[in-house]
């Protein structure tokens, strides 16, 4: 079940994939620094969510419900409610609902990685 704050953005085969992804932005504009987003996304069944690079921030991305697979970088994680993948700054991810019966819904937190120290 998404958590959902006002009317969706629909994305449709987002970066190449395949379903309807909705997204809901969590922080609705608000300021929240390092937070870059929060937002609270459900991949339609059997979609797929193609492979991205995180260009500009870090993220994790945490189940919280149905049934998929996470890739980063290649390597195939197992994904659903409870797991958290970290998404690195210039790391890629993909994402499949496994599931042809029900949507895959996910959060996802994105940051500006911290300044390195001189």
């Amino acid at each position: 079940m998404a958590i959902m704050r006002g009317a969706p953005s629909v994305r449709e085969n987002l970066f190449g994939g395949t379903g309807t992804v909705l997204v809901w932005d969590l922080l609705g504009g608000a300021i929240a620094p390092p937070f870059t987003s929060v937002l609270s996304c459900e991949l339609a069944e059997a979609g797929h969510v193609g492979v991205h690079l995180q260009q500009r921030d870090a993220e994790i991305v945490i189940g919280v419900s149905g049934c998929g697979e996470a890739r980063v970088d290649g390597r195939a994680i197992a994904f659903g409610p409870g797991a958290v993948v970290f998404l690195p700054f210039g790391s890629r991810l993909e994402l499949v609902n496994e599931r042809d019966d029900a949507p895959l819904c996910y959060l996802i937190v994105k940051a500006t990685p911290a300044a390195s120290a001189s």
